[in-house]
C-alpha cells in the first residue's frame, strides 16, 4: 500500500549557529499592504536639554514579515500568553502618568 503524502513526518533541524539574542523591553509596528514590519527595542528615560523627561526608543532589530506569518505569530504569542497567565495569573500592563496637555508619545489605545 501506498503511504498517504499529507500523513508523512518531516524533520525540523534547527539551526541556531548564527542566532543572536537580544532583550527588548518595547516594539513598534508599522505596515503596508504585503508586509509587517516589527522594531524591537529599548524604552530608555533620558532627561532632555531643556530638563524635561524623554523616552528614548533605541532599535535593536527588525523584523520583516508577510501577513500570514504575522497571523502565525499572533496566534502563537496568544498561546504562549494565555498558558503563563494560567500557571501564573494575568500578566499586568503598568500605566505611566498621562502626558500633560500638548505632550504626546507612544501609549495604548483606550
Amino acid at each position: 500500500m501506498a503511504e498517504n503524502p499529507q500523513q508523512q513526518q518531516v524533520q525540523l533541524r534547527i539551526d541556531e549557529s548564527k542566532m543572536q539574542t537580544t532583550y527588548a523591553n518595547t516594539i513598534r509596528s508599522s505596515t503596508t499592504n504585503d508586509e509587517v514590519v516589527l522594531d524591537f527595542g529599548m524604552n530608555l528615560p533620558m532627561q532632555g536639554n531643556d530638563g524635561k523627561p524623554v523616552l528614548n526608543f533605541s532599535v535593536g532589530s527588525r523584523i520583516v514579515t508577510n501577513w500570514s506569518g504575522a497571523k502565525r505569530l499572533a496566534i502563537s504569542m496568544g498561546q504562549l500568553v494565555r498558558q503563563y497567565e494560567e500557571r501564573n495569573g494575568e500578566i499586568q500592563l503598568q500605566r505611566g502618568p498621562a502626558p500633560a496637555e500638548g505632550e504626546g508619545g507612544p501609549r495604548l489605545s483606550e
